[in-house]
């Protein structure tokens, strides 16, 4: 969200950012209403002097009835204000689409502008042709989509024997390796939230309709743990000396817009339903964008680690999400699949979801202000897990377990 002041004094900024964006925003209406909002902000203060120095004079004489008009000034500062509320929800509401700033640094364009900031590893030299994980969960017994599809419908995953073990040691390692190495506090959140956490991290109002929502309670499934964990400090005051605040959290994910992919997307790459390690920082504004670069590396540790070939990718303007200020996204080569995979969005929101969430912190001799919100996957399942099975199959069919899961799976080397 942005402040009604950077609308007021600089809204061709905003009209930049909203070009670099290709969003189709305009900032018309908005500043139209806010003008109006000021006048009647303007006009009920001076209604309200008026009203206190004529009730205050009269009351010092303390003879008769009070006047007429005095009765009728008030009813008017009340119809004013009820009027303001109007305005101010439609000045929210309104000021709730427009999209975060994209970063200087970012490149202008649509997802053709992406940019590749680095490539690790080297494509496996398999001398057979890869099979794909569809193929290999099944001859493995890893994976029954057919069952999954029965029990709830297209586009929800079913890990079964060995398949589940493994996904459920990529979990516990991934939560590890965060929690004893790189210093992220865990979290287990609750997997359902209220509409004010969903608005604070900025997936309501605009995305309502991709959210699996309960209409009896108002409650969402959790489209990411970004969300529960972010809410952890709403309409809080930190104290500097706090942060930066790293928490990382395991949840299943539930989103509705996999099914707008249509049936030609087979398998775990599109699902409703995956499992994901998040990591989410508060941070001063000063040390944001070097904890990003951190955040980053963080989430490459899993990759690396488990032998895969990658590449990191700087996100352009148009390709940003809605929040963001800056995003890198870690893409993992598939090769039964021949095409990268994204497996994790590390983004750095700057003040915009603080300031929704209204999470502040007071610094050293300054008044207090906003901190700044970061947040990645390290990393997302099931397409590491897609990666992972393609990477390591062998001629036979069989898949090596990479040597950081093996204590996690019994000291297994093979499934």
């Amino acid at each position: 969200m942005h402040d009604l002041k950077l609308l007021r004094e600089h809204p061709d900024r905003l009209r930049e950012a909203l070009k670099k964006r290709n969003a189709p925003v305009s900032l018309d209406g908005l500043l139209e209403l806010e003008r109006t909002r000021r006048e009647l902000l303007g006009k009920i203060e001076q209604q309200r002097y008026q009203l206190k120095q004529e009730s205050d004079a009269f009351a010092k004489q303390k003879t008769g009835p009070p006047p007429a008009h005095l009765k009728q000034l008030s009813t008017q500062i009340k119809e004013q204000a009820q009027r303001l509320k109007q305005v101010e929800e439609q000045v929210n509401g309104e000021l709730a689409l427009v999209p975060n700033i994209p970063h200087e640094s970012l490149p202008v364009g649509d997802a053709r502008a992406n940019t590749v900031v680095r490539t690790v590893g080297q494509k496996p030299a398999q001398a057979f042709a890869p099979k794909t994980h569809l193929e290999l969960g099944r001859s493995r017994g890893l994976l029954d989509l057919e069952r999954a599809a029965k029990i709830t419908g297209s586009h929800f995953p079913l890990f079964t024997g060995q398949g589940a073990r493994l996904e459920r040691a990529l979990i516990n390692w991934m939560l590890d390796v965060q929690t004893k190495e790189h210093g992220y506090v865990e979290i287990a959140p609750p997997y359902l939230v209220n509409r004010a956490s969903m608005f604070s991290t900025g997936q309501l109002p605009k995305f309502e309709e991709d959210m699996y929502r309960l209409k009896d309670d108002d409650l969402f499934l959790v489209p990411t743990a970004e969300v529960p964990v972010t809410n952890l400090h709403r309409d809080e005051i930190l104290e500097e000396s706090q942060l930066p605040i790293r928490y990382t959290a395991y949840t299943a994910c539930f989103r509705r817009e996999a099914g707008s992919y249509g049936k030609q997307i087979k398998g775990l790459v599109r699902v409703h339903q995956f499992d994901k390690v998040e990591l989410v920082k508060f941070v001063t504004p000063e040390r944001s964008y070097d904890e990003l670069e951190a955040l980053v590396g963080d989430a490459e540790t899993i990759l690396k680690r488990l032998g895969l070939h990658y590449r990191v990718v700087c996100l352009s303007t148009g390709d940003l999400s809605f929040a963001a200020a800056k995003c890198y996204d870690l893409e993992a080569w598939a090769p039964g699949l021949d095409q990268f995979l994204e497996v994790s969005s590390c983004s750095n929101f700057e003040a915009f979801q603080a300031r929704r969430a209204n999470i502040r912190y007071r610094p050293a001799d300054k008044k207090v202000e906003f901190v700044h919100t970061l947040n990645g996957s390290g990393v997302a399942l099931a397409r590491t897990l897609i990666c992972l099975l393609e990477t390591h199959q062998q001629a036979d069919g069989s898949i090596v377990i990479p040597e950081p899961l093996r204590p996690y799976l019994d000291g297994q080397r093979l499934l």
